[in-house]
């Protein structure tokens, strides 16, 4: 990646290393203006492309074609973003529109909210939450474990790009439109980052939010390292007998 010069304060404090992850950043309520902060503090984000559409427009000098695109982004552990763009070409329209994805990131909230499963991890949706866009209407509920994603193939992208493994899904409207049904489940998901759980409902649903594996710009792990060394006291301490036995 070329060098990269922050124009912004939140880009500003990423390169200066006092915000090491994307929960910071979302968190400070700055404006996410640069896509370069994205891939600072989500090195491992993934694309896929949802759908090109091609547009005529009939111009004095002759017919005029562009492709609209969109895209939906995402790290498979709690941060998605959805973008769309128009351009003259297919290669630089998709690099654009990834990178207005990347700006459109949010943080999703996982939980165990459905009351046939109850096994406390956070691989369904915490509640049931609608999004709409046009006339299409996307209603996400919370499914048990080994369910998977019983949603349409547009919602499924968006869903698996998020972390959420397990949910049903109910549309109402003409789903056939692509950007109407993606825009729709991205802005249920929306909903989960929006609604406001308590401490007693956070810990009952094991409601997580964001990744549950977190990653810090700028962080080195030596390979050399064990893993986990403060789990191997404990595991040592159960194996001794306790006195008097």
């Amino acid at each position: 990646m070329a060098e990269w010069t922050p124009k912004t304060r939140l880009g500003k404090l990423v390169s200066e290393g006092k915000i090491t992850t994307m929960s910071d950043a979302l968190r400070s309520r700055l404006p996410l203006r640069e896509p370069e902060i994205v891939d600072i503090l989500l090195p491992e984000l993934a694309d896929e492309v949802l759908d090109v559409n091609m547009v005529q427009r009939m111009t004095d000098s002759g017919r005029r074609v562009r492709f609209a695109i969109t895209v939906v982004v995402g790290n498979y552990d709690g941060y998605v973003g959805l973008g769309r763009l128009k351009g003259k070409e297919v290669g630089p329209a998709i690099r654009a529109a990834i990178d207005v994805a990347k700006l459109n990131i949010i943080e999703v909230k996982r939980g165990c909210g459905s009351w046939q499963c109850g096994c406390l991890t956070p691989h369904s949706l915490p509640f049931e939450v609608a999004g709409h866009s046009g006339s299409v209407v996307v209603t996400l509920k919370p499914a048990p474990r080994g369910t998977g994603l019983a949603v349409g193939d547009i919602a499924k992208s968006v869903l698996k790009l998020a972390g959420v493994k397990d949910c049903w899904g109910f549309t109402k409207g003409h789903t056939k439109t692509t950007i109407n049904f993606s825009i729709g489940a991205f802005e249920a998901l929306r909903k989960t980052s929006q609604m406001r759980v308590t401490e007693e409902q956070r810990t009952r649903l094991q409601i997580m939010t964001g990744p549950t594996a977190i990653h810090i710009a700028g962080a080195s792990i030596d390979p050399d390292e064990p893993e986990g060394p403060e789990l191997a006291e404990p595991e040592k301490a159960m194996d001794q007998p306790k006195e008097g036995q």
